[in-house]
């Protein structure tokens, strides 16, 4: 008698091996867990990873009825690898992600992008000057003080003030034409 050390075959395709709902719901409960973390591990956001949880479970229990699922030899292995072709789906094409919010997003709005570029190029160009010249921008260009009260707060004259501002103007704008 011959032996063969080949796999088990997968089930005949009969009507009655489909997966019960229930069965499903009950093997898919139990890897959930695992799969969570897997998928947080990847994503790095629990909303993220429970959004392609459920899009697992709603690609899964569609195959479940056509018996896909019950021909599978290692069950979690399977549901990984659906999983990660959601997510390797939502990454190479991200206009199909669905994104959620409660209102609206301004006209032009960028995610903050711009307002970052800005306070990055602006710090960039304050580092540049002088202590007083930083100083006398920061307080009378960004803060909005007079060059009076922006003297009082430094401990100089209004003059003083008025000039180490013109140069650190100057200078960032030279700074900024090259």
């Amino acid at each position: 008698m011959h032996h063969s050390h080949a796999t088990c075959p997968p089930p005949p395709r009969e009507a009655d091996n489909r997966m019960s709902p229930g069965d499903f719901d009950a093997s898919f409960t139990a890897d959930m867990p695992r799969l969570r973390r897997r998928l947080l591990a990847l994503t790095g956001n629990p909303h993220d990873a429970d959004d392609l949880l459920q899009e697992t479970y709603l690609r899964l229990s569609r195959r479940a009825r056509s018996q896909n699922l019950t021909r599978q030899q290692h069950p979690y292995a399977y549901t990984c690898a659906v999983a990660l072709n959601l997510l390797r789906d939502s990454w190479q094409h991200p206009s199909r992600r669905e994104r959620t919010t409660d209102r609206l997003p301004e006209a032009g709005w960028d995610g903050g992008l711009d307002s970052y570029e800005a306070s990055a190029t602006a710090l960039a160009l304050l580092s540049m000057l002088s202590e007083k010249e930083a100083a006398a921008v920061i307080l009378v260009d960004l803060e909005g003080l007079t060059h009076d009260t922006a003297g009082e707060r430094l401990g100089a004259h209004r003059g003083t003030v008025q000039r180490n501002r013109l140069r650190g103007l100057a200078k960032m704008r030279a700074a900024l034409h090259h």
